[in-house]
């Protein structure tokens, strides 16, 4: 199914959300529009995301989960399932809840798709390379010495380890998402990008706090992270559905360069047309042993299975997010 894998209806779990919404978008702006999207919409902002978008359909999460236990087709056919559903809180504590939504849920998923002859392509997630102290290499062989830092780390590591036992990581991709920012991320709180903090804090204070650095080999500010830009991401992502696309495996997605959050900081402020203003916070406890001082994709992996297109600089990308989406309080397709 991986030459049509765009020309028939599509399932998006997590659609409401961040890059779920932004894959709808992505797809609209190709002309696609017989989508199922599947979400939990509870009481946040995130159903403000779906408002401008094109789907066919819309189902609870749960209720999709339990209508496919009992029939295969209770939503008809499919020729791509992205799956980009879960608990992405780093912070979430209750492990029983991380396995069954993150873990099971997606096995059960992919068994499913994999039964009907569907392209399952879903969010692995760079947290399962913990510190980074075991690399961040995307080879699937590579993956049985990753030690995640926190549970929802682990439970995507999870799944990528059973998918591999399986023998299903030659048939499905797994995506491992860097630092993603972008528009329709607003509703996720304290999960939100520094970008989109940010500029709340600017408006407020003229100024931005960023952690201080608890490790000798990065000064304040000097911690370093790989950030993506949604557009961008959700690009790489309908790439591994897109006709002659059939490549499988686990693959990093990121810019591939590695950034300080000062240099992010710079490029905010300018912008917002502001000169820089920067405090230096203290990081919480409970954070400082999990915390990670430097990622960087390794995007050879995707660039050989023809992902050739550019990736948007961090200014220029700053720039769009901050001038198109965030001071206008926009979202994709408005």
């Amino acid at each position: 199914m991986a030459g049509d894998a765009l020309n028939g209806r599509i399932l998006v779990t997590g659609g409401a959300g961040f890059i779920g919404s932004a894959l709808v978008w992505a797809l609209n702006s190709r002309g696609i529009e017989d989508i199922v999207v599947a979400d939990v919409l509870r009481s946040d902002e995130k159903w403000r995301n779906l408002v401008p978008l094109k789907y066919s359909d819309y189902v609870e999460g749960p209720v999709l989960r339990a209508r496919l236990g009992q029939s295969a087709t209770a939503f008809g056919e499919f020729s791509a399932v992205f799956h980009l559903g879960a608990c992405s809180s780093t912070t979430e504590r209750d492990a029983s809840y991380l396995i069954d939504n993150n873990t099971a849920f997606t096995r059960e998923l992919a068994g499913w798709a994999l039964a009907s002859g569907v392209r399952f392509i879903y969010a692995s997630s760079a947290a399962t390379y913990g510190d980074g102290s075991q690399g961040m290499d995307d080879k699937d062989a590579a993956i049985e010495r990753l030690r995640p830092l926190n549970m929802y780390g682990y439970s995507k590591h999870l799944f990528d380890l059973y998918a591999r036992r399986l023998g299903w990581l030659d048939r499905i991709v797994g995506l491992k998402y860097f630092n993603v920012f972008g528009p329709n991320e607003e509703h996720k709180g304290d999960m939100r990008s520094v970008v989109s903090k940010a500029h709340l804090q600017i408006g407020e204070t003229g100024k931005i706090g960023l952690f201080k650095s608890y490790d000798a080999k990065y000064a304040d500010g000097g911690q370093m992270r790989d950030f993506l830009y949604v557009k961008d991401a959700v690009d790489m992502t309908l790439h591994f559905a897109e006709k002659g696309s059939a490549a499988g495996g686990l693959f990093n997605l990121g810019s591939g360069e590695a950034h300080t959050w000062l240099t992010l900081a710079e490029a905010i402020f300018a912008a917002l047309g502001r000169p820089p203003r920067v405090e230096f916070i203290d990081m919480p406890a409970t954070l400082r042993a999990k915390y990670q001082y430097y990622t960087k994709a390794d995007i050879a992996k995707l660039r050989a299975s023809g992902y050739d297109r550019p990736i948007t600089p961090l200014a220029e990308a700053v720039a769009d997010y901050v001038g198109n989406y965030l001071v206008p309080d926009k979202r994709l397709g408005d």
